[in-house]
């Protein structure tokens, strides 16, 4: 029997025994229908990844995707990544364990598997790089337009545009490709390595979001890191947002702070904050999944010595503020919020 078919042998083993897979690997998730739904391959709280338990039209059980990457695969897949940095070869081993058919589990990683990536995420993680380098300045671009469509006037050099980057719509055909525009935005680790690269795809018609199923995807490694934008001084403080428009919309109002943003609530949780950084302003949405990432950042930074403030948006998040209430008011907003937490806010 060949490697490969004894790996298709195995995925569709778990396939089997897909509800009783999630529950083991992901038990922090929960069953909703014919999906198991958890934050990410972390196994964090959340909803963004979503595995099918029953075939279903056609479709495979045991297949899954993550829609706020864009990625998916099936469970061989997903206990690769869960397992953190493994090689396949121990991947292999504990399906067959948790099969039944060995001993000899792996215990999977909650820490940071982000240092030393395997080769599965060191190729994605170098054509991100190449994709990010292939992009050209957001001034002038559908990009820009985009972003000032949102009231957004914070940009940087995190930020670049590409108008022909390759989409996949779905997993029915995987090797059917579309080019599409979209921005792009650098991940980087706290050594300014570039370990990924969000793409917001665009709609050249209406300057907007893509009409299409997950137009923000990831392509690399976001798990601890961000994306960063620099106010140009040093600061031992920083504004660590989620989304992507949601952190540029604060730092638009404050334009003296640096901002981290992970992108979403799930990663938001895990950011590593800067060996320099003394102090971290939570730019959350408003909402359970952000105020619970919240706490798990600020549990994190706590136990690291760091003081932290929390920032809640009047609406749903920092952007529908500062498109409802323009950039002054939310300005206003945010320092009294931080001033009424007690803490001095540092001198831009």
């Amino acid at each position: 029997m060949s490697a490969r078919h004894s790996i298709a042998d195995l995925s569709a083993d778990l396939a089997d025994h897909a509800e009783s897979f999630c529950r083991q690997y992901f038990p922090e998730g929960r069953k909703l229908g014919n999906y198991w739904q958890v934050g990410d391959t972390s196994g964090a709280k959340g909803q963004s990844l979503a595995i099918r338990l029953q075939a279903q039209v056609g479709r495979k059980a045991g297949s899954w995707q993550d829609f706020a990457t864009g990625e998916y695969g099936d469970l061989i897949d997903l206990l690769h990544e869960r397992l953190g940095s493994v090689t396949l070869k121990e991947t292999l081993r504990e399906a067959r364990s948790f099969l039944g058919e060995a001993p000899c589990p792996a215990v999977p990683r909650d820490t940071q598997r982000a240092e030393r990536p395997d080769a599965a995420s060191s190729k994605r993680i170098a054509r991100a790089r190449k994709l990010f380098a292939a992009g050209k300045p957001v001034f002038g671009t559908l990009a820009a337009t985009y972003l000032q469509g949102r009231g957004i006037t914070r940009l940087g050099p995190a930020l670049r545009y590409h108008a022909r980057v390759f989409l996949r719509q779905g997993e029915d055909d995987p090797d059917l490709l579309e080019r599409a525009p979209a921005l792009l935005a650098k991940i980087t680790d706290n050594r300014g390595q570039i370990t990924g690269c969000a793409r917001v795809f665009l709609d050249p018609s209406t300057g907007g979001l893509a009409e299409i199923e997950s137009p923000k995807r990831i392509l690399g490694q976001l798990h601890g890191h961000a994306i960063r934008f620099w106010s140009g001084k040093a600061r031992s403080d920083l504004i660590v947002g989620e989304g992507l428009e949601n952190t540029l919309s604060v730092g638009t109002a404050l334009p003296e702070f640096d901002l981290a943003s992970c992108l979403t609530a799930t990663h938001l949780g895990l950011f590593i904050p800067p060996p320099r950084i003394k102090r971290i302003w939570i730019a959350r949405d408003n909402d359970e999944a952000g105020r619970d990432a919240s706490i798990r950042l600020l549990n994190q930074l706590e136990s690291l010595g760091i003081t932290c403030g929390d920032l809640v948006p009047n609406m749903g998040d920092f952007n529908d503020d500062l498109r409802a209430f323009g950039k002054d008011a939310l300005r206003r907003s945010l320092l009294k919020a931080m001033k009424a937490q007690g803490l001095e806010i540092e001198d831009g």
